[in-house]
């Protein structure tokens, strides 16, 4: 595989997923060179590819922080491990990584209108009947239950509400997908369709802006519009506001995006699973709906965009729109919170990390607690004051190391947890360790010797 390996770098500027990777190749439909661009480190793979082998698996995990670019899976281009770091992330959006929690907040507090464009990016290249198995859509683990889109953003509107979410589908035939739908939005508004005895109108969006799969992730009230978040992130970052284009079937979607597919939620359901979910373990088999697909749209040269599963990229684009939440209740709790992180080695869901500068003893036990009210999914979090970078692992053992003993640990047994985390029966037992300076310490003893400026 080395030998179909090609490196390049370049600095990331793009909105689609086709514009966050830098290749330079010839575009057949156009008959002109492509240039796209994105940050670090960027392999290409020349070689076909089978979507039903574990190549594309083995390419993505060789270095996640690498973005792989492979010209032929299954006929078509696709790219994963787009947004496997947080720079990657921060570039796209045009901010600083330790803005992107702010950045998001601000999207929730103040959403912004869209923009409606004629003659959307989607509908500028190809049209027709679905053909999914046709499509580069890849079988990540040789257990799953078939080919799964894993980036694919659910557009639906009914009722006057508009929803837009991540789920995981699993593609059955050329034009039928089991998609699953958790408890939520989606789910709600699936079933007030089916109560009016109506299909519920979808748009299946893959490669879409940051923006769009970061709004599509956040916990907004109900009826509140993802697209208006992502707007608000884009007026932030660039300066105008997110162009949406108007499907056939009436629904506004993203404008730059690769793939859209029109389709209904049907009555039918069908097994969707096994597949691997974000702590890198197989989730079981579930009975869910089946998505009918009636039309396909694409951009002019196309990619499709590859999530891989348990890997890098669903760790940030599930886990960074919950540290807002996690922000925004400590600092219900304590005036003075520098910043959150949900951590890589949690899965970017599990453990998680808070900065503080302490008013008085006992805000390091208070952050826990509204930590843990934030985002009920995490089991472990540690309270750092502000002087320790909480987004070097190290610093923040370090912190725990030298600055708490163990009997500053918080533990909560029985609490409500994560159905992801395979260790939980029930309930889960969460834990907190408070690893501030206390107030009446002798602070010179904490901090690290430096060179003085």
């Amino acid at each position: 595989m080395k030998n179909d390996i090609d490196r390049r770098r370049g600095p990331q500027r793009s909105r689609r997923l086709r514009t966050a990777i830098k290749i330079y190749v010839p575009c057949i439909t156009c008959n002109m060179t492509l240039k796209n661009s994105l940050s670090g480190d960027v392999r290409k793979i020349s070689k076909k590819t089978d979507p039903d082998s574990a190549d594309v698996t083995a390419a993505l995990l060789e270095d996640q922080n690498a973005t792989v670019v492979f010209e032929d899976l299954n006929g078509g281009k696709a790219a994963g491990n787009v947004y496997s770091t947080r720079a990657k992330i921060a570039a796209a959006l045009n901010i600083r990584p330790d803005g992107i929690v702010g950045h998001l907040i601000a999207s929730t507090e103040r959403p912004a209108d869209v923009r409606e464009v004629d003659g959307p990016e989607f509908k500028k290249g190809c049209s027709g009947k679905a053909g999914l198995l046709s499509l580069p859509i890849p079988r990540y683990y040789p257990e799953d239950g078939g080919r799964y889109i894993t980036a694919g953003v659910i557009v639906a509107e009914y009722g006057g509400r508009r929803n837009v979410s991540f789920h995981r589908m699993m593609i059955i035939d050329d034009d039928s997908i089991a998609v699953r739908l958790v408890p939520r939005h989606l789910f709600t508004l699936y079933n007030e369709a089916k109560k009016d005895g109506k299909e519920l109108k979808v748009s299946i969006c893959v490669g879409v802006p940051a923006e769009v799969l970061l709004s599509a992730a956040l916990s907004m009230d109900y009826g509140a519009d993802e697209l208006r978040a992502a707007s608000a992130m884009h007026i932030a970052g660039h300066g105008k506001p997110l162009e949406v284009g108007r499907c056939d079937n009436g629904i506004l979607v993203p404008s730059d995006t690769d793939y859209v597919f029109e389709g209904r939620i049907t009555f039918d359901e069908a097994n969707e699973g096994p597949f691997v979910d974000i702590t890198g373990t197989y989730d079981y088999v579930r009975k869910q709906p089946v998505i009918k697909i009636d039309k396909t749209w694409t951009s002019k040269d196309p990619v499709f965009h590859l999530l891989l599963p348990g890997g890098y990229d669903h760790f940030l684009l599930m886990g960074l729109p919950r540290e807002p939440m996690i922000l925004k209740a400590v600092r219900q709790a304590v005036p003075r919170v520098k910043n959150v992180r949900l951590t890589e080695g949690g899965c970017c869901w599990l453990n998680g990390v808070v900065s503080i500068a302490k008013n008085k003893e006992g805000d390091g036990v208070n952050a826990i607690m509204a930590a843990f009210s934030g985002h009920t999914s995490m089991k472990h979090v540690v309270v750092v004051d502000e002087d320790v970078d909480i987004f070097d692992d190290r610093a923040v053992e370090w912190a725990v190391a030298t600055r708490m003993q163990g009997d500053r640990i918080l533990t909560i047994p029985g609490a409500a947890g994560s159905s992801l985390d395979p260790s939980t029966h029930g309930t889960t037992f969460k834990v907190g360790f408070d690893a501030t300076i206390p107030m009446s310490a002798d602070r010179s003893l904490f901090v690290k010797a430096a060179l003085k400026k």
